[in-house]
């Protein structure tokens, strides 16, 4: 898997980079509800379904292509494997830190906002009936098994899987972003990588506090410092 992301391309690189110091122009303008994303003192950033649900009536219902059907259901299913490993570690770590509960819960808000838009298209859910930590797509299932066997083998080891799963999830939405166009996907992406951004922050901080210097395990570490570099993003 790693050796497969390090084959981005420099477009990629150029997007995590533009993405990261909140650049490319506003994802939103025509928010009704207020942000989509509603981010708690922790950074941790949650889909307002009102808001989101108001934003989206507002943009156009636009011809999909197969690249952003495609994207659609990988999403669907990566936002789903973001939400099931962070409650399976927080059944394993909770007595230690609240992180993964925390954020577990916003991620299934993320996961929601994908589905809207597979609704929105009429596009069937390739979720809909899978269980925690079940997967069509073979690769997530082979990332799950991965990471969850990682994250029990210590909290440290847990923290570093979380920063790991976000820092993974940018990349792909960078990378989907280089295919898509319809405005009502960009809205939601461009808030899936917000929250990402504000997430892997929060796994770096719970890291810290552990004695942990984390080091980026995918993204450049230019890339990384922008992130962690500056404060956590709201609105």
């Amino acid at each position: 898997m790693k050796t497969q992301l390090t084959k981005l391309t420099v477009a990629l690189v150029a997007a995590l980079i533009l993405s990261a110091c909140g650049g490319g122009g506003d994802a939103n303008p025509v928010a009704r509800g207020g942000p989509p994303l509603v981010v708690d003192a922790n950074g941790v950033s949650s889909f307002s379904s009102t808001a989101l649900g108001l934003s989206m009536a507002a943009l156009p219902l636009e011809a999909l292509s197969v690249v952003e059907k495609d994207s659609l259901a990988f999403m669907r299913e990566e936002e789903k494997l973001t939400h099931d490993v962070y409650a399976l570690l927080d059944q394993r770590w909770s007595t230690s830190i609240r992180v993964f509960g925390s954020i577990a819960n916003s991620e299934a808000t993320h996961a929601e906002a994908v589905r809207q838009l597979l609704l929105r298209y009429s596009l069937s859910d390739p979720a809909a009936t899978l269980a925690a930590g079940v997967f069509q797509n073979t690769t997530l299932q082979g990332l799950y098994t991965q990471l969850t066997a990682a994250g029990a083998i210590s909290l440290i080891d847990a923290l570093k899987v979380g920063a790991a799963i976000e820092e993974i999830d940018m990349i792909d939405i960078n990378k989907a972003l280089l295919g898509i166009d319809n405005q009502d996907i960009v809205l939601v992406y461009q808030n899936l990588l917000k929250g990402s951004r504000n997430h892997l922050r929060s796994f770096v901080s719970n890291l810290a506090l552990q004695g942990v210097t984390y080091v980026p395990q995918y993204m450049p570490a230019a890339d990384y410092q922008a992130i962690v570099g500056t404060p956590v993003e709201r609105g």
